[in-house]
């Protein structure tokens, strides 16, 4: 699983999220509506993983661990 929630509540996304991982980040999003999502690990997200993001905006930590996350990803993120 590559989605992870925190002892302190924030949700992590390690390594490479594929779609199946989409609805999983969409209900820790829900289950913690202020928690921070960390990009840090994250190598690389299919794009429903992608589409859970930009639907939700959650706050995020970063940067990427991925290129392609953190060149293209992120700044929409992190324009509020």
């Amino acid at each position: 699983m590559t989605v992870r929630v925190t002892g302190t509540g924030e949700v992590a996304l390690v390594g490479a999220c594929p779609s199946e991982d989409a609805e999983t980040l969409l209900q820790a999003i829900l289950e913690h509506p202020e928690a921070t999502v960390d990009l840090r690990g994250c190598d690389g997200a299919h794009t429903a993983v992608v589409q859970v993001l930009l639907a939700a905006r959650p706050p995020v930590r970063g940067p990427a661990a991925g290129a392609f996350l953190r060149q293209w990803v992120e700044p929409l993120l992190n324009a509020r």
